[in-house]
């Protein structure tokens, strides 16, 4: 499938190039809860959820106390500037 430019906005992608494009990236969809999904790396695992106006992460037990840590992103944001903040990691 063939994504538009890495500096288009979110909100400029279907639903189905951002599903691919959270594949792409090793994300695994929850098979209960559509809208959600599931990212592991050696280091951290984080949580995704696609809101209707924004992307939700939630890295799991990744605070100093052991607290997941949160953070939103809206579809507004390109996808390049979505995928280096996500994906960095905590």
């Amino acid at each position: 499938m063939l994504l538009p430019p890495p500096e288009t906005p979110l909100y400029n992608h279907p639903l189905p190039q951002i599903e691919y494009w959270l594949r792409e990236q090793g994300c695994e969809r929850d098979e209960k809860q559509l809208h959600c999904w599931r990212l592991q790396q050696s280091t951290w695992q984080a949580e995704l959820s696609l809101d209707i106006e924004q992307i939700i992460v939630r890295y799991l037990e990744a605070g100093d106390d052991g607290q997941d840590i949160q953070r939103a992103f809206k579809y507004s944001l390109s996808r390049e500037d979505v995928e280096r903040a996500v994906f960095s990691g905590p």
